[in-house]
């Protein structure tokens, strides 16, 4: 695909870094990160690393049931991470470095302990009743309808002082709010205007396909044909298709009401609005960008979290990608996050490099994950000490293996709290050489590799903004393709196998290679062929016809 000649824009050329504020950096010494501790971090972000963009998760007012993903208060932030005080401080130290700030927000569903369901639960005629969705029991006493919690077992929660039940698609301490109530939209569109009053850079949508359910409360039929929603197995959850609970038709019409909201601000603009969309229908994913592109600027790709990780598998998705995004739609693509398992534990540390090398030289917005830029492993925790309420749902560890703090350095607590304070999670074994701090005295470290992939990305158009063009006849286990912006040319070149393979240099007078995961390559010219290593990528300048 060719690039557009049209400037782009900042989430277009930029690269996004989500930072888990409780797992970033504490810096009052309670063991858990805070706002303060992101601010303390700032000139590594900038400098060091060199990202343009923060996704912050959750730091509003909760009472923590689901680390925040549980608000009680969408204008506000928690005392456990500072106060609005702390937020400005910290947008204003990003703005002065060139990097926006993207927050969470979270439209599903509030916590419990909200005002807005504290009123709506205290009877049937307050105001409130209708924020959220209630519903008798049928006739014969039993639920509503079929429809399930993503934690587990049904998505129902009796309350006995008003004898109804109330609808939670994740928590019984999460009740959804009803998107079909004018009232509910108003709210939730003033709080986004607020943080956008505020400065903030965009959003990035929590649970988005969650939002609008059938009005009519309508059972999910059965999954006859063992279709998994997420990448993630589910078997109680999966057992049925959600086509009344889960991106129904309507959610286009709040999308398009949310970028609305966005292009009010567009004189002090531009924005950028995320969604979580777990849709692996393609096709159907691409539609949230909307016919007139009016929707979200980038549904959440998260297609290379579930694929196996091969070269045609990596390729067939990227391939699809192009196939699907609409015309002046902007691809996007993710290897990890808060919900997943690190990259490095997932296909192992010598490809850990090269699906760092994927993600940030693919034509598209990349997104890293906090701590992927070390190799950052899952952190296994004691069943009897795990946090995550999926966790504790399920009998597993759930996600608190890749919530883990954050290396910083070789002290105790691996710089992320004081010495002599225990972190809220445990501390990955071997801290003393993935840290931060002795990365960046590593010139062979992953640590190393990102900076320089950031690096020349940010100097090159081709990187950043260039059409993608993929090479044929090619070894099945390698995964080559072209980023192309006029005179400015690069090869990249993956090798996903165990094995050295020889590949055939394209059609040019030659190149040379500017980076190879491995970094030992600089400036080794290339005519007719050339060898990739085992588990090495390299990214290679060319010279054009």
């Amino acid at each position: 695909m060719e690039q557009s000649d049209q400037q782009p824009l900042w989430w277009q050329s930029g690269v996004i870094y989500q930072i888990y504020p409780r797992s970033f950096r504490d810096s009052d010494g309670n063991g858990t990160g805070d706002l303060a501790g992101v601010i303390e971090k700032l000139d590594y972000l900038s400098d060091a690393l060199g990202v343009d963009a923060l996704w912050l998760s959750p730091f509003y007012p909760s009472p923590m049931a689901d680390f925040g993903y549980d608000v009680a208060d969408y204008c506000a932030v928690d005392p456990l991470f500072g106060d609005l005080d702390t937020f400005d401080r910290l947008l204003a130290g990003a703005h002065e470095r060139d990097m926006r700030v993207i927050i969470d927000f979270v439209p599903n569903h509030s916590s419990d302990q909200h005002l807005w369901f504290v009123e709506s639960r205290s009877s049937r005629d307050n105001p409130k009743r209708d924020w959220y969705i209630w519903a008798d029991a049928k006739p014969d006493g039993a639920l509503p309808n079929n429809w399930l919690s993503i934690f587990g077992g049904p998505a129902w929660q009796w309350d006995e002082a008003t004898g109804q039940y109330y609808l939670h698609t994740f928590l019984t301490e999460q009740p959804d709010l009803n998107w079909h109530n004018p009232q509910v939209r108003t709210a939730m569109l003033d709080a986004l205007r607020f943080w956008l009053a505020r400065g903030v850079d965009g959003f990035r949508i929590d649970a988005i396909h969650c939002v609008m359910k059938d009005r009519e409360l309508r059972d999910n039929p059965p999954n006859t044909e063992g279709i998994q929603l997420i990448h993630r197995p589910q078997p109680e959850y999966d057992s049925q298709l959600h086509v009344y609970d889960y991106a129904t038709d309507e959610l286009h019409g709040v999308l398009r009401e949310i970028r609305g909201v966005l292009d009010e601000f567009v004189a002090t603009g531009p924005w950028v609005g995320i969604g979580e969309i777990h849709v692996f229908d393609w096709p159907k994913w691409a539609s949230y960008y909307g016919q007139q592109l009016d929707e979200l600027h980038l549904p959440f790709n998260f297609g290379l979290l579930g694929i196996e990780w091969d070269a045609a598998s990596v390729r067939e998705l990227v391939v699809e990608m192009e196939r699907v995004i609409p015309p002046g739609g902007w691809p996007n693509y993710v290897l990890g996050n808060h919900d997943e398992p690190r990259i490095a534990s997932r296909i192992g540390p010598e490809q850990a490099r090269v699906a760092m090398m994927l993600l940030l030289t693919l034509r598209g917005t990349p997104t890293i994950y906090n701590g992927d830029e070390l190799g950052m492993f899952d952190v296994p925790v004691p069943l009897d000490a795990v946090q995550d309420p999926w966790g504790q749902h399920t009998g597993t560890m759930g996600r608190d293996p890749e919530r883990s703090p954050m290396l910083w350095n070789a002290s105790p607590s691996a710089g992320f709290t004081t010495p002599d304070v225990t972190p809220w999670l445990p501390i990955e074994d071997g801290y003393e050489l993935l840290n931060v701090e002795a990365q960046l005295a590593d010139q062979t470290s992953m640590l190393t590799l990102t900076r320089r992939l950031l690096s020349l990305r940010r100097a090159s158009r081709a990187l950043t903004t260039g059409g993608y063009q993929p090479v044929d006849g090619v070894p099945d286990d390698c995964f080559i393709w072209e980023r192309i912006s006029g005179a400015d040319r690069y090869l990249i070149a993956l090798n996903f196998a165990s094995q050295p393979r020889t590949l055939a240099f394209p059609a040019h007078p030659s190149g040379t290679i500017v980076l190879s995961t491995h970094l030992d390559r600089d400036g080794e010219e290339l005519l007719t062929t050339f060898e990739l290593r085992p588990h090495e990528g390299c990214v290679i300048h060319v010279v054009p016809l």
